[in-house]
């Protein structure tokens, strides 16, 4: 039970006996608590004494809620009754520069996906605003100003939240704040599907005859026929290659290692490169860039441009994702998820398109069930004289 009383000067007193039956009070005073405030206070007092007598271990949504909006002085009150609890005085200047220093970033690239996405925090928070006062609706706001500003595709404005998330629930484990104002604030969706560009055998090939030189073959070999990652193709080394076995051994930052297929595209490719002077005893297969976080796009970009097809958005994305579909065609789901290193969850949100072969052959098949059972189409990476069930 919690009574409501206000004094004659203006304050509001909340009267309630706590679990041991002593009386305690939860004084309001100034003009920025009103009537309307003391009264959702009292409410929220009885529903937390409510709660601490009958052992209920889940709170009250709605009033979990409302203490996570209210004053930070009402929080504070409330905290000293032991109702909740409230974080140190922290900046959210102070939260980016610790977790930047500390968190464990597999990556270079990594880590930069993390200061953009401080950068664009900043455009629109101010560096001394205290993170125990930031709110939901603070959140949305800043959502909708990324969405709005124009600079910003919808994938980079989810990206940016989800890193976000990311460095705020740090601020929970460290005891900084209870709650996370992140917390039912929706990132949305990585994928822009007018983005997404199945690249074609012919296309590929196009690729490879206007490349520059024998390690951009590679590269591209390794990207559209073997579907690694930028980050996965700039750590393979020589030793990785198992020809013995027929795979070779993907090292990847993002995800456990792999044994993925030498296809024929691929190997051919690699004994052409280790057979130029200048390879031998080289530790990494590509070794003409500085970094082995990643490669130049301008220089893919020229590539382009030589072949004559045409521009091709987040390249190595979608010579990725035309990988990934062939194989899951021409070998199925599990061994997809497990060549190509991602999850059946993640290949069919974000790797499963429609190609025009599809519909040709949707077209072409739709009057002759039984041939469409028995028909076999040569796939892309077996051997010669292999053929695998459509």
């Amino acid at each position: 039970m919690a009574t409501l009383q206000q004094r004659r000067n203006g304050t509001f007193e909340i009267q309630f006996w706590d679990e041991y039956r002593q009386r305690k009070t939860i004084t309001l005073s100034g003009r920025k608590y009103t009537r309307r405030i003391a009264l959702q206070l009292q409410d929220a007092v009885k529903t937390l004494i409510h709660e601490r007598v009958n052992d209920i271990a889940v709170p009250h949504r709605k009033t979990q809620e409302w203490i996570e909006g209210a004053p930070l002085g009402i929080r504070e009150k409330l905290a000293k009754f032991g109702f909740c609890q409230v974080s140190s005085r922290h900046t959210v200047t102070e939260l980016w520069d610790l977790f930047l220093a500390e968190y464990g970033f597999h990556t270079e690239s990594t880590r930069k996906t993390y200061t953009n996405a401080r950068r664009r925090f900043f455009l629109f928070f101010q560096p001394n605003e205290l993170i125990n006062r930031l709110t939901q609706d603070r959140m949305r706001a800043w959502k909708a100003f990324l969405l709005d500003d124009g600079r910003f595709a919808v994938a980079t404005v989810t990206g940016t939240i989800d890193k976000t998330k990311t460095v705020f629930n740090r601020a929970k484990d460290w005891k900084w704040i209870t709650n996370s104002p992140l917390d039912g604030v929706g990132a949305g969706s990585y994928r822009n599907e007018d983005n997404d560009r199945f690249i074609t055998q012919e296309e590929y090939h196009r690729l490879l005859d206007a490349c520059q030189c024998q390690e951009w073959r590679v590269i591209i070999a390794l990207a559209r026929m073997g579907g690694l990652r930028p980050c996965e193709v700039m750590v393979l080394r020589w030793s990785d290659i198992d020809r013995g076995n027929n795979w070779f051994s993907v090292h990847s930052p993002k995800t456990k290692g792999r044994n993925v297929p030498l296809f024929p595209e691929v190997d051919m490719e690699l004994q052409r490169l280790q057979s130029l002077t200048g390879h031998e005893g080289q530790e990494y297969i590509v070794n003409r860039f500085g970094s082995r976080e990643t490669y130049h796009l301008q220089a893919f970009n020229g590539i382009v441009e030589r072949s004559g097809i045409s521009e091709i958005p987040r390249p190595f994305d979608n010579m990725r994702m035309s990988r990934s579909n062939e194989i899951r065609r021409g070998y199925g789901e599990k061994l997809e998820n497990l060549w190509i290193g991602h999850s059946a969850k993640v290949a069919k949100k974000y790797y499963y398109v429609a190609t025009a072969d599809d519909y040709t052959a949707a077209v072409g098949k739709s009057g002759n069930s039984a041939a469409h059972q028995t028909e076999t189409v040569p796939f892309p990476g077996v051997p010669q004289g292999q053929n695998v069930a459509s």
